[in-house]
């Protein structure tokens, strides 16, 4: 290029700059924030991926989505497709966890643009002899970039064009397999970019569905009273795999503090044999990476973990960035924690609350390279032990430049690693940790209690660009929350809540055996907390006591794992139910989700009022599915293992919650 060129036009600096490409790529997605991060996905799934592509004039464009495994140099190339307004759609198939690069590549296609002027000369019966000689240099130059075996066909075609048979040669011209040798051989001499390699996260397939059960080791002994260990906790994971549940996550596991330890219900002094929180981490007898001795040992844990495997349940372990004052590395590392003018060290604090059980960690110490090594190695040493997913306890609360760091590298060694978000937080913090590499997310769910709250709840997380990168798991209790909605102890409503985080969300869980016993009592009028809560106890649990919900909790499970349509969160529509005629019914929530492919249709209907039957006039979206609004299908309900036949989009439905409060149809078409 030279100085005046480039005098004259000072945005193209660069020596790659061609003025003949003129199709224009933008408005690329997903793309998060100008490509600084990546997308997600999980193995197998089918990444959709849509650019805006044009050009000057009308000529026809072609454009291919290019993508591959980070480290490979050739591209694969998958064709987009124009869905209107100048957009252009397309997808490709991930394999194993892993990093993956997209990007679009475009270009002006002289042939079709020319056919598609032959043809219109053609249908107006004007002279066409000297086009079909231009043709056919097309045609000649494509035989020359062809592919051997595609060059000789091309040349054939190109004398039949040159041909003077006035019938023939326009024949030729248009003949579908010479658009096919066409395509596979384009003249990409002038073709566009976009700007930009975006990265695409691949990860397990657990980061993409999956139900979690939590429980307290502790609270399994063989009598009464008495601490468990993991070794008499192996009798649980049959019934836990029966419930259909793939995840366990346990809370922190290590050694806990005596200084300060809290007691019962919170209560800021411990009763002699109090446990304390198992989130006070670290005693003399060791840190993170260390079980608490009541547990059992090294060996015992991974014999857990062994056995839960064998029986398709990931183990996973809380992460909780925190310490005891007995901690080892308050004494090892006092560097790391803020310490006060009197000499003590600063503990955790949310006035009028202390937590003098637990110091935070200085993430704005000096020595913060090492604190970010050693904090890595925590992860890496439970990995090595067979533990590949991660319950981070308020991750917030941590510098996000670490989590970024500590992610990214971590999956270098272990891409199956997957990392839930416990951040009940604001927004934005909660899209952050997601974008830093979090592969789910706590979400605001147990706080979202009406029809119209939970559909804006679940159309901002599935239609902004938020489903790009943060996958929700919805949870209708933790430890820690006790929504006031389940404090009437109405198991109605429990199946109610479990229902909908269950369906609503590919990823779910539940803080058990809690939840099935259906346990309500809060610690005081106004409060979310647990009464007696187990963070500061051994609990004994009666597991087959009268009304649990355990039979309704394993039926939704499976039909989650029979359903292909549940395995997502995002391809969700609502649907209108109106009580009256033209009033929609606040007390009915419905909503149909299909696969990936469209072969699994489910439509859910839940009661959202547990004291009284509900009915209303469903409107089914058959045209979603190109179908007239008067056609005929079938629905299944499988929970209640009846079938009906619908006619037409509109269909009554109603629903006692004593007998069961949804109804979750699987559709039939055809």
């Amino acid at each position: 290029m030279n100085n005046a060129f480039r005098r004259a036009v000072p945005c193209f600096v660069s020596q790659e700059f061609d003025g003949r490409q003129r199709v224009v790529i933008e408005q690329l997605s997903p793309e998060l924030d100008g490509g600084k991060y990546p997308a997600k996905g999980v193995e197998g799934e089918r990444i959709a991926v849509e650019a805006d592509i044009f050009a000057d004039g009308a000529d026809t464009l072609r454009a291919e989505l290019c993508f591959r495994p980070q480290g490979i140099d050739a591209w694969r190339r998958s064709p987009m497709e124009s869905i209107g307004n100048d957009r252009w759609a397309g997808s490709f198939t991930v394999g194993k966890p892993g990093r993956y690069e997209y990007t679009v590549e475009a270009w002006v296609d002289h042939f079709r643009t020319w056919q598609k002027g032959l043809s219109k000369k053609i249908e107006a019966a004007q002279e066409v002899s000297l086009d079909l000689q231009i043709g056919a240099l097309l045609v000649d130059a494509a035989a020359d970039r062809a592919a051997s075996a595609d060059g000789p066909k091309l040349k054939a075609f190109a004398e039949k064009m040159r041909a003077k048979d006035k019938r023939k040669a326009p024949q030729a011209a248009l003949d579908l397999k010479l658009g096919e040798l066409m395509d596979r051989s384009p003249d990409k001499s002038h073709a566009a970019c976009y700007d930009k390699v975006l990265a695409l996260v691949v990860e397990q397939k657990k980061a993409g569905c999956s139900a979690w059960y939590e429980f307290f080791p502790r609270s399994w002994g063989a009598k009464p009273g008495e601490h468990g260990n993991f070794t008499q906790c192996r009798r649980l994971l049959p019934l836990i795999a029966g419930m259909g549940f793939d995840v366990i996550y346990l809370p922190p596991i290590h050694p806990i503090g005596t200084t300060k330890r809290k007691g019962r219900n919170n209560a800021l002094v411990a009763a002699p044999g109090d446990p304390g929180s198992c989130w006070a981490i670290g005693s003399p007898e060791g840190g993170h990476k260390s079980v608490h001795p009541e547990l059992g040992s090294l060996k015992d844990f991974e014999g857990f973990v062994a056995e839960a495997e064998e029986q398709g349940i990931s183990v996973a372990l809380d992460i909780a960035f925190q310490c005891s004052p007995d901690h080892p590395y308050v004494q090892e590392h006092p560097q790391w924690f803020k310490w006060r003018p009197d000499g003590t060290v600063q503990f955790a604090e949310n006035p009028p609350k202390r937590y003098e059980d637990i110091l935070p960690i200085d993430f704005e110490c000096a020595d913060w390279q090492n604190l970010w090594i050693e904090l890595r190695s925590i992860f890496l040493f439970w990995i090595e032990r067979g533990v590949k997913i991660f319950r981070v306890d308020n991750p917030h609360t941590k510098a996000f430049p670490f989590w970024e760091w500590a992610i990214a590298s971590i999956r270098e060694e272990c891409p199956d690693a997957v990392f839930l978000a416990e951040a009940f937080t604001r927004p934005k913090l909660m899209a952050r940790l997601a974008k830093a590499g979090y592969s789910q997310s706590y979400s605001y769910f147990t706080w979202r209690n009406t029809r119209l709250e939970l559909q804006a709840y679940l159309t901002e997380l599935t239609t902004t660009p938020l489903r790009h990168y943060m996958r929700p798991n919805f949870w209708p209790n933790t430890p820690d929350i006790l929504h006031e909605e389940l404090q009437s102890g109405d198991r109605v409503k429990f199946i109610i809540r479990m229902v909908l985080a269950a369906t609503l969300s590919a990823n779910y869980g539940m803080y058990g055996p809690a939840y099935e016993l259906c346990e309500h009592l809060p610690v005081g009028e106004g409060k979310e907390e647990y009464l007696d809560s187990e963070k500061y106890e051994i609990k004994q649990w009666e597991l087959d006591r009268p009304g649990n919900i355990r039979a309704e909790i394993t039926r939704i499970n499976r039909i989650r794992k029979e359903n292909a349509a549940l395995q997502q969160t995002n391809d969700i529509t609502f649907v209108r139910i109106e009580a009256e005629q033209g009033m929609e019914s606040d007390h009915l929530l419905g909503y149909v989700k299909k696969s990936a492919d469209g072969s699994n249709i489910i439509l859910v209907v839940v009661n959202l009022d547990q004291s009284a039957s509900r009915g209303g006039w469903l409107r089914f979206p058959l045209e979603q599915f190109g179908l007239p609004h008067t056609h005929a299908f079938r629905v299944e309900d499988l929970l209640g293992e009846r079938s009906y036949d619908w006619n037409g989009e509109w269909n009554y439905v109603e629903i006692n919650p004593y007998a069961i409060p949804a109804h979750v149809f699987r559709v039939t078409l055809s």
